[in-house]
């Protein structure tokens, strides 16, 4: 099932227990993130039992603190995660597929990240998984439900060096990625495809925002999803026709 607004708008949002605004999208069978600029002001989400395969593709969310996706089919973090989810403190991926211990570099730059968990996915069986995943990410307090020691850090620190002078292990290590297919690239488009447009740019992406703001009701948002699916500027968002009204 699509991750699509009117899913968004019918799923329920609560206070859990942390008296955080949660909202609740667990075991739609959601293989992308998407449409999410609709979810406002959330402090959580609940992502469980889904078939998402790579985190990220958020909105600006600053509120937001808290991701749990365990039991999906996760196997990329794309890099503009930490610009999306800055204040991102807690994120559960148990249960998934990452692979790599580089496939974890994006999260290096999540400054207030502190509770991290990634038990049952294949990278926690690299060797030296715990001090890489410590030396990588220095924010994190509690991986896998274990707070981190300064024994654990200084270890990780004998081992990989600094990050502006990694050992020669760490070197080696950052090198392997997994090849995966990044949802945030564009794809190769065939000739017939090559004149539609797909990508927004800067001007046309803040009026789109404005339409969404703007609709009076879930047709019109659900129009203007599908005229973007189909790679169309919805009408009153074109940057030709921005212009043009400036004039």
């Amino acid at each position: 099932m699509r991750l699509t607004a009117e899913l968004i708008q019918s799923s329920l949002t609560y206070i859990n227990p942390l008296t955080d605004r949660e909202l609740d999208l667990r075991g739609h069978k959601i293989p992308t993130i998407e449409n999410l600029g609709i979810a406002k002001d959330q402090d959580a989400i609940d992502f469980t039992d889904n078939d998402i395969s790579s985190l990220g593709n958020f909105p600006h969310f600053p509120r937001l603190r808290t991701l749990l996706l365990a039991r999906n089919r996760i196997n990329h973090i794309q890099p503009a995660l930490p610009t999306s989810v800055p204040n991102l403190t807690t994120l559960v991926l148990t249960d998934n597929n990452v692979s790599e211990l580089a496939d974890l570099d994006p999260l290096r730059t999540l400054g207030r990240l502190t509770h991290l968990c990634l038990l049952q996915n294949p990278v926690t069986r690299k060797e030296n998984y715990r001090y890489w995943t410590i030396w990588r990410i220095p924010s994190v307090r509690f991986l896998d439900f274990q707070k981190v020691t300064d024994a654990e850090r200084a270890t990780a620190k004998e081992l990989f060096g600094t990050y502006e002078e990694p050992s020669s292990l760490a070197s080696k290590i950052m090198g392997v990625k997994s090849r995966t297919f990044d949802v945030s690239a564009p794809a190769e488009r065939t000739p017939a495809e090559k004149g539609v447009r797909v990508q927004l740019t800067e001007k046309e992406r803040k009026r789109v925002e404005q339409l969404i703001r703007d609709a009076k009701s879930l047709q019109e948002i659900t129009k203007l999803e599908k005229e973007l699916n189909e790679g169309r500027i919805p009408g009153g968002a074109d940057a030709d026709g921005d212009e043009a009204m400036e004039m």
